[in-house]
């Protein structure tokens, strides 16, 4: 079977535009379905470091290394850690040798999206079922009901992908860690105190069972996560009662947001979550592999994207030898990911802060 229609896309986050991107550079056509409405439907989350060793070559073989080099923030590498009541116990200035240069995920996806051939993702399509027809194909089924039928799927649409259960039975779960996100506009002239607490990159303020992350975005925007160890059904009430006897330069961060904080729960699939192979469907990113928040699901993501691309563009007549060689390279680089130590034990653990000071030093090897 060769490719003679457009690789079906479900999902138009990072790894869905890689992969439609390093496609393109292929001459390999894709078609995108995105549920949102728009590009601009919601904010795209905060700030992403892009590692030399899966995000910079994703975007590399997307042949945007430069435009992506202009949206890096000056100065955004650098970190501190604190503890509850503002003491600084780790303080690492950007010095301008750090290797995971920091962009604004917005930003990274409005580049990626400008990159495509236009009418390449088509907005508000929201997919609510998906069934085999058989030899490979699919149709997929969406909320204004209208079909489509894919030769070669793949699910780019994240933790409850609606495309997994035709390869997997794997359902999320919740991790034990719930997130409060806030933002704080214009924070240096507004909001001084929360600022200098910030510091001009990364801020991590910790305590056993609760923390207080933040990061300095463009134009004086602090963009703060309360993270707390709840059950799953915790509601969202006055968070600030959480953090009873933090500094006021913490907490200014959760009670001077400028918009309605949104509570997010967090979910992971099973370590090392793979799947048999099924012939014209494929997942990447969240989809594949949801892991909590630690710095990595974006950036593999974009890898994965890049290398199910490479590995079509490798094989353009035999479309299941390109999957299985993206699956077999795929499981174990992502096993070995999750295999890492647990950030959240890191960071909300007994010995928080003291444990996140040892791990960014070393100090604990």
């Amino acid at each position: 079977m060769t490719i003679q229609k457009p690789v079906t896309i479900i999902g138009a986050g990072l790894g869905g535009l890689v992969l439609a991107r390093v496609l393109h550079v292929h001459g390999i056509p894709a078609t995108v379905y995105e549920a949102e409405a728009s590009p601009a439907a919601r904010r795209q989350g905060g700030m992403l470091d892009i590692h030399p060793w899966n995000g910079q070559p994703a975007l590399e073989a997307a042949g945007l290394t430069a435009e992506f080099r202009a949206l890096v923030l000056a100065g955004r590498e650098s970190y501190r850690v604190l503890d509850r009541h503002g003491t600084v116990l780790l303080d690492r200035p950007d010095d301008g040798t750090g290797e995971r240069p920091e962009v604004q995920r917005g930003e990274l996806r409005q580049l990626l999206l400008d990159s495509l051939p236009p009418g390449t993702v088509h907005w508000g399509r929201k997919v609510t079922a998906v069934r085999p027809l058989g030899e490979g194909r699919h149709e997929v089924s969406f909320a204004d009901g209208a079909t489509v039928v894919s030769s070669l799927l793949v699910g780019a649409d994240g933790a409850w992908s609606r495309v997994r259960p035709l390869l997997s039975d794997a359902v999320p779960w919740y991790v034990g860690v719930s997130v409060v996100e806030t933002f704080l506009l214009d924070a240096d002239t507004r909001h001084p105190a929360a600022a200098k607490a910030v510091g001009a990159g990364s801020m991590f303020a910790l305590a056993p069972g609760k923390g207080i992350l933040a990061h300095r975005e463009s134009g004086g925007t602090l963009h703060a996560y309360a993270q707390l160890r709840k059950p799953e059904d915790w509601p969202l009430g006055d968070v600030v009662e959480e953090f009873d006897g933090w500094a006021p330069e913490l907490t200014a961060l959760l009670t001077g947001s400028d918009v309605p904080p949104v509570l997010r729960r967090l979910f992971t699939l099973p370590a090392g979550h793979r799947w048999d192979r099924v012939p014209g469907v494929t997942l990447i990113g969240d989809a594949a592999h949801l892991m909590p928040p630690n710095g990595e699901g974006a950036n593999l993501a974009m890898q994965d994207g890049a290398a199910l691309a490479q590995a079509i563009a490798s094989h353009p007549e035999d479309p299941e030898r390109a999957l299985a060689e993206y699956e077999e390279q795929m499981f174990p680089r992502v096993a070995a990911e999750a295999g890492e130590e647990d950030i959240y034990e890191v960071m909300l653990g007994a010995e928080a802060p003291h444990s996140m000071v040892a791990m960014f030093t070393g100090a604990g090897a």
